[in-house]
């Protein structure tokens, strides 16, 4: 791709914000805010439009503020929020930025990290073709539209961030490994080759998952001056969409996962962050044993999104003795903000083909629907994308890579393949590494080329702004990025 080598060229030129990391005295803060609105509104996920009903479980933003005091002065900084929402998209991140400086004028904005669950059951944020796969036709009446909802979750995201940064005091920061069973990979591969998602596994033709899963229950925990936790930080390979396709707001298991962590710990005031890790190709639907998980969830009396909160809670419970006995207040706190721009995703011939084929046969429909208007727009992109392949640009993603102790934490905007996250981890020089997708952007999913060749929805390039070459990019910088920080590799 004629493209790959500026891009390349770029990158050797991309400033490095820090190399070696001091420890230092760490403060923080924290803040927990509803963003659950009060009248119905469009939901962000499927293909049709749905408008809520109800709230089945309370949407939140929960926020943690880190400063690092070296020699009495502000050595570096960084706000953590986490949404329970399908994304989060570029205009909204912009307004809150926009929103927020004047409110904390000793804080860089660009340092604020906002990452969703990608719960299928929260509000459309953005109404911008550029920004999302469906426009949804929203009633004009009794429904809060996009616009409104937006400027009341900037004005609440504005809230968790102020309220989190101006009580940060000094503390503590421990991490730990769990394990639970969340997601697993929901593309199946048959005899010819091919993938398809969610498929019915006891066919005959079916042979195996394309990729594997993620058991890891990473955490973070943050303790305050008398190791009293005040916020814990989870992260799991598995997007929050166990109840995708209702008619009602709802957190998933995000929002079981954090009572039950609160009722167990009896903190009903802890903050906790729920961050997605790579997980594009994983979902919490059971691909097989259906029938096995089925009886056991009734027989502990649970819905399957209470058991996924249970599995959360219990692992980081089973760990927090361990945490707390390695309490760090002098933690390294390093934070590295880069821009970093990847190539867009290339589209095969054979893909070229099929959507002018599929072109021809949306274009006849005499009654078309929001479904097929909408496929008729991404075939179009399709052809377009590969007849001006050389002049298209790179999409523009900016990443965040952190130390924090023996801890790495990185992020990306995309749904981003379990197999680029375990390259970061496997790869990176510390001792446990942190993957936040869906982080300061909406950048459509990052696919492996194994699915690129067996096709099939989040493979495809209607929903692909980049591609394998792409992913590569974006694992090396990282990991780059990881060794500044980490100047001594681990053993």
């Amino acid at each position: 791709m004629k493209l790959l080598a500026p891009i390349l060229a770029s990158l050797l030129l991309c400033h490095t914000s820090s190399t070696f990391v001091e420890a230092a005295e760490l403060r923080i803060g924290s803040a927990t805010v509803s963003i659950t609105p009060d009248r119905p509104v469009a939901l962000a996920g499927q293909f049709a439009t749905r408008i809520s009903q109800s709230v089945e479980a309370p949407i939140i933003a929960a926020a943690v503020a880190l400063e690092s005091i070296e020699a009495g002065k502000a050595a570096d900084q960084a706000i953590f929020i986490s949404c329970d929402l399908v994304g989060i998209h570029h205009s909204v991140l912009a307004q809150f930025r926009q929103h927020l400086k004047p409110l904390l004028p000793d804080f860089d904005v660009r340092k604020v990290i906002v990452s969703a669950t990608h719960t299928h059951t929260a509000p459309v944020t953005s109404a911008i073709p550029e920004e999302t796969l469906i426009t949804y036709p929203i009633p004009k009446e009794g429904v809060m539209q996009p616009a409104e909802y937006t400027a009341f979750l900037v004005e609440r995201l504005s809230q968790a961030a102020v309220q989190a940064w101006k009580s940060r005091k000094p503390g503590g920061v421990s991490w730990a490994l769990g394990f639970a069973q969340i997601g697993e990979n929901r593309r199946s591969v048959f005899a010819d080759g091919h993938a398809q998602m969610y498929a019915k596994t006891n066919d005959a033709r079916f042979r195996h998952l394309e990729a594997g899963s993620d058991s890891g229950i990473e955490t973070l925990f943050f303790w305050n001056a008398e190791k009293q936790l005040q916020a814990v930080a989870i992260n799991v390979a598995c997007p929050s969409q166990e109840v995708e396709s209702r008619s009602a707001l709802n957190a998933d298991f995000w929002h079981d996962a954090r009572e039950q962590l609160k009722a167990k710990l009896n903190k009903p005031d802890l903050t906790v962050l729920g961050w997605c890790s790579a997980a594009g190709d994983q979902s919490p639907h059971l691909q097989y044993r259906k029938d096995a998980e089925a009886r056991m969830i009734k027989l502990r009396g649970l819905t399957r999104q209470q058991e996924l909160g249970r599995r959360i809670s219990n692992a980081v419970l089973e760990t927090i003795d361990a945490a707390k006995a390695d309490i760090r207040t002098d933690a390294p706190f390093g934070h590295i903000v880069e821009d970093l721009p990847l190539p867009p995703r290339k589209i095969l011939e054979r893909e070229y083909e099929d959507a002018k084929k599929n072109i021809t046969q949306y274009s006849v429909v005499e009654k078309p629907d929001n479904r097929v208007l909408t496929m008729l727009k991404l075939e179009q992109g399709i052809v377009k994308r590969f007849e001006e392949a050389d002049k298209l640009p790179p999409y523009d993603m900016v990443l965040h890579v952190l130390r924090l102790g023996d801890i790495a934490i990185t992020t990306n905007t995309f749904e981003l393949y379990l197999d680029w996250g375990i390259q970061m981890k496997a790869r990176s020089p510390a001792q446990q590494t942190f993957v936040l997708q869906l982080t300061n952007g909406c950048g459509m999913y990052l696919p492996t080329a194994l699915a690129i060749e067996g096709g099939s929805y989040s493979g495809l390039p209607h929903v692909n702004k980049v591609g394998p070459e792409g992913g590569q990019i974006l694992v090396d910088q990282a990991v780059r990025a990881m060794q500044a920080l980490f100047p001594v590799a681990k053993p």
